[in-house]
């Protein structure tokens, strides 16, 4: 598969291999599709459809490993008086994240943490009560900075950041070239005084400083255990506005208010959607806050399997009214292109003096004022809490704790890979493959660390 067959997954999968899908019969499924494939009857676009399902459906099985029994032991461990009931109850609200794998209800590897950070009667149960005060910890640093940045009208933050990526011991290849990509900053927008400082090896390339996704790489045949690392500085420097509707031009541009297969596109439903939270609405920026406002506030955060698990992004979100921190912003970016407002992608990690993690967040553009930021689902987490002067924030504004190594949503490496992806749509936590395969995220040990971090003048 190469990258550009990304756009066949809008091809719709024949009814049956969709039902054998749905209830988790994997390999019945791939006996079939490699049957359709080698009779020779089918079009190029369905091949490519059905290899892109085989790739997809090998992933979307090991994210889900957990039976009934495993979950309900997990939830034991992490919270008091956890019941078999009460998981049966998360699984029915879509709270508790589940396929079916060989007519077996499996959960999602990560769905207790999904369950902490979403629903206030889980996080109060918590038995580790250090994690659940670090929790509160961050929740008042957070606006304690966003207080001062609204004060002061900007706020900076020097950071240095190391990054690393090791092949696991079980999938590694004695002999076989590898490359391996991380991510490092983007020149520009929030992003100012970018150096790498060091790496563990010779890079092959590094990118451009305003390359959309941008990464330092490695090539080349390595001992078992081998570490590549990068270790990289940079400022963020995060202003804050409030854009008044009452000032918007007129004329508006429109670029990017194109669609842009698989993901952002402008289905009847999305129109249809669109149109119900617009309205007759003229203004831009009204609209843009009329989109935020239905993403804060009615769809729920929730983990995701791998993206590349998932045909429709936006309409995962659309259909189920939930996702993580990339469906809020593909689903708020593709909404805005329907209505006529310009949206983008921009990515990386959050990274504050105590914690780094991977995260999306949008841009919009609204003539006189230019490129302004949307995190919905920091917006989201904002409404749960009752936290209205965040949630407010989080419409025009980001914090100094990002660190941008996407600005465009599914662009290729540079240089390219040779085969697809982990995650073919995003940068942040890097990607390794051989010379004649493919290496999955879940092969590959990834870890980012914070060596510095301060605010500055």
């Amino acid at each position: 598969m190469e990258y550009a067959d990304l756009k066949y997954l809008n091809v719709d999968l024949p009814g049956d291999i969709r039902m054998l899908r749905d209830a988790g019969d994997f390999e019945t499924m791939k006996s079939v599709i490699n049957a359709r494939i080698a009779s020779g009857r089918l079009t190029q676009p369905m091949i490519k459809r059905l290899e892109l399902e085989l790739a997809m459906d090998e992933l979307l099985v090991s994210a889900y490993p957990y039976s009934r029994e495993q979950a309900l032991e997990i939830m034991r461990r992490s919270v008091t008086g956890a019941t078999m009931d009460e998981l049966e109850r998360w699984k029915n609200e879509d709270a508790a994240d589940w396929i079916y794998v060989n007519s077996e209800v499996r959960f999602r590897r990560n769905f207790m943490n999904n369950l902490i950070n979403t629903r206030r009667s889980v996080f109060d149960r918590l038995i580790d009560q250090d994690k659940k005060a670090d929790m509160l910890k961050d929740d008042a640093f957070l606006d304690g900075v966003i207080a001062r940045q609204m004060d002061k009208g900007e706020l900076a933050y020097y950071f240095r950041i190391k990054a690393s990526l090791k092949v696991d011991e079980e999938y590694y290849r004695e002999g076989k070239k590898l490359t391996v990509h991380l991510p490092v900053p983007i020149e520009g927008a929030q992003i100012e005084n970018v150096n790498i400082l060091s790496t563990s090896h010779e890079p092959k390339h590094i990118a451009a400083k305003d390359y959309p996704q941008r990464t330092v790489s490695f090539e080349g045949v390595c001992e078992k255990g081998t570490e590549f690392t990068v270790e990289y500085e940079f400022v963020n420097r995060a202003k804050y506005l409030r854009p008044d509707p009452s000032m918007v031009y007129a004329a508006q541009p429109c670029f990017y208010t194109n669609e842009q297969p698989p993901h952002i596109m402008f289905k009847p439903y999305m129109r249809e959607l669109a149109q119900s939270i617009v309205g007759d609405e003229k203004n831009p920026l009204i609209k843009a806050r009329k989109i935020y406002d239905y993403i804060t506030t009615v769809p729920i955060y929730s983990f995701m399997p791998p993206y590349f698990t998932v045909a429709d992004l936006p309409g995962f979100m659309a259909t189920r009214l939930k996702g993580d921190c990339g469906v809020f912003a593909l689903f708020f970016i593709t909404l805005c292109r329907i209505a006529g407002v310009p949206a983008r992608w921009q990515s990386g990690l959050y990274t504050t003096p105590y914690e780094i993690g991977e995260h999306d967040w949008a841009q919009f553009y609204v003539a006189p004022y230019g490129w302004l930021f949307a995190d919905c689902s920091f917006g989201s987490s904002a409404n749960r809490k009752n936290n209205s002067l965040r949630n407010e924030f989080y419409f025009g504004n980001l914090e100094p704790f990002r660190m941008v190594a996407a600005s465009e949503f599914q662009h290729e490496f540079d240089p390219p890979m040779r085969y697809m992806r982990y995650d073919p749509y995003d940068n942040q936590d890097g990607e390794a493959e051989y010379e004649d395969a493919p290496l999955s995220g879940m092969k590959t040990t990834t870890d980012q660390t914070i060596i510095e971090a301060k605010e500055i003048d």
